[in-house]
């Protein structure tokens, strides 16, 4: 089976670009042996790969494609949320059994991230684990936090609420008119924690090889050969963490959807420009409305996320920069007014992967071929999560967790082009538009 396609992603990754430069692993350049071959060093694929090392496997392979922490791990606004947070819903609500099912398992995702964290000394900006803050600009979307807290108060989850002084407090400025906080979340600096977790597992023995896309793979007996540029991995078992792009390898045909969010980021700002916004150093705000503008001050920098496409080839088009920039340079004057476009250094898009009923694409693909993909725009958690369940699958076969994780359906089959498209299309447009001044 020959690899289709191999990632592209639009603009630089800035979280990776702000850090001191690193010495990167090798590419492979030879034929080498393995227990186990993780493809893709994103969140799924660190996790997997500590996982089967801490449950006792030898021989750890994980190859990523491009430089590590230059694909989405990389580009994401560096939010591990435990509450439903899923872009293809109207609002953060679900069907309660359901939610606290999936509060649980992303939690433990969560929290194989914190103990990674603590296990090779991450700094409090690679992870902390402080929380989470929704604001509320418009009675639009304070009526989505009521309803969430409502629905947070049925299932027993702890929610504070918070008045708008207090946002302003946080923030320097009086956008948000109220919102919402929980405890369970954390906050990362995504490139510093992926970098972090990265160097910890080599040293501890797991081989990384950067620059090394797999381009063909083949089984031979019980043996899977994965052919790269210039070399070739040997391993009884296989797991793909390569979200979407699973697809790729030939898995999971018209059943996932492929779609791309965007963001910009600020130079370093002045002492003085810094005084001028007020507010505290280090914050991050989700928005009421699924669909409305994340935002993030991460001490001198800003980053503003919103806007979303469906690229069902997995690549976007200069016009869907365009927009996003236009809609992010519109969104960072509505909330910082003494900030202008021109203050933005960098802008990028990144790659998630959902399935129409909110349900990953997990499990054994073929015999010791398995995938850990599709994160429903939980990358970050739900990423941790799959590689840790995937890894569990593959060396003790089954565990009360790795029972509840399976215990969901799989992705269901789209509706054909060109009618996905438009429909998408249409719908992320009036999502974006009702969002309002939230966006």
């Amino acid at each position: 089976m020959k690899v289709n396609a191999l990632p592209v992603d639009p603009g630089p990754a800035a979280w990776n670009d702000i850090l001191a430069p690193r010495r990167p692993c090798p590419a492979l350049d030879s034929t080498i042996q393995a227990d186990v071959v993780v493809v893709g060093a994103g969140f799924a694929g660190l996790s997997a790969a500590q996982r089967l090392q801490d449950l006792g496997v030898q021989r750890v392979v994980l190859l990523e494609a491009k430089a590590l922490a230059e694909g989405p791990a990389g580009r994401n606004s560096g939010f591990m949320i435990d509450l439903p947070h899923e872009l293809n819903s109207d609002g953060y609500t679900a069907k309660s059994g359901a939610q606290a099912r999936a509060i649980r398992l992303n939690r433990l995702g969560i929290g194989y991230a914190a103990e990674l964290a603590e296990r090779y000394g991450l700094s409090r900006s690679a992870f902390h684990q402080g929380g989470r803050m929704t604001g509320a600009a418009t009675e639009a979307g304070a009526k989505h936090l009521e309803q969430y807290a409502q629905q947070l108060a049925a299932q027993n989850e702890p929610f504070t609420p918070v008045t708008g002084d207090q946002l302003q407090a946080i923030t320097g400025g009086d956008f948000y008119r109220q919102g919402l906080y929980t405890p369970g979340a954390a906050m990362i600096q995504p490139a510093e924690f992926v970098r972090g977790i990265a160097q910890g597992m080599v040293q501890a023995g797991v081989q990384l090889y950067e620059h090394t896309p797999v381009l063909e793979f083949s089984r031979t007996g019980n043996t899977w050969s994965l052919k790269t540029p210039q070399g070739q991995v040997n391993a009884g078992q296989v797991i793909l963490a390569v979200n979407g792009h699973v697809q790729s390898f030939g898995h999971y045909p018209k059943r996932l959807l492929h779609v791309f969010t965007y963001a910009s980021m600020t130079r370093a700002l002045s002492d003085q420009e810094l005084r001028v916004l007020g507010g505290q150093d280090y914050w991050g705000m989700l928005p009421a409305d699924p669909m409305g503008t994340t935002v993030r001050k991460d001490h001198r920098r800003i980053v503003i996320r919103n806007h979303a496409t469906l690229n069902q080839n997995l690549q976007t088009t200069p016009g869907d920069m365009r927009r996003a920039a236009r809609l992010q340079d519109k969104s960072l004057a509505a909330r910082f007014p003494s900030l202008q476009a021109r203050d933005f250094e960098y802008r990028w898009g990144g790659r998630l992967c959902l399935s129409i009923n909110s349900v990953h694409a997990f499990g054994e693909l073929e015999a010791n071929l398995y995938s850990a993909c599709c994160q429903n725009g939980l990358g970050t958690a739900k990423g941790m999560l799959s590689g840790l369940m995937a890894a569990d699958l593959v060396v003790q076969g089954s565990t009360p967790e790795l029972e509840e994780f399976q215990a969901g359906q799989s992705p269901k089959a789209l509706v054909p082009d060109p009618f996905l498209s438009l429909g998408a299309k249409a719908t992320l447009r009036y999502k974006e538009w009702r969002a309002g001044v939230e966006l």
